[in-house]
């Protein structure tokens, strides 16, 4: 499995980017070929200080291939274009493949 990480820093119209992105945004990305499972969250918190992060969306591929064929595709040029239309502060986009958890004697061992 492969993920998709996208950090929104807090836009200059945070209303108008929930909007758009609950709208518009949101739907195109749901169009990605191959993207198995995806969230998103407003509620950004910070563990013993202010989260820098407004929005953040994690999705979910069978492999960094897959993810690689999404963004090239036309929705995944479509998604990419779109960003700008809502986030004013840009976003940092990361990816990563995901690990399988421990088992639980390994993790309190």
């Amino acid at each position: 499995m492969h993920k998709l990480l996208v950090l929104y820093p807090l836009p200059a119209a945070p209303e108008a980017f929930r909007t758009y992105y609950l709208t518009q945004h949101l739907p195109l990305v749901a169009q990605l070929p191959g993207l198995r499972a995806s969230w998103h969250s407003f509620q950004v918190q910070g563990v013993g200080l202010a989260s820098p992060y407004f929005c953040i969306w994690q999705g979910e591929f069978t492999s960094l291939e897959t993810l690689q064929a999404a963004m090239a595709s036309p929705q995944g040029q479509a998604v990419a274009a779109d960003v700008p239309h809502f986030a004013s502060g840009g976003a940092v986009v990361l990816h990563m493949p995901a690990e399988p958890p421990l088992a639980t004697e390994a993790r309190h061992g």
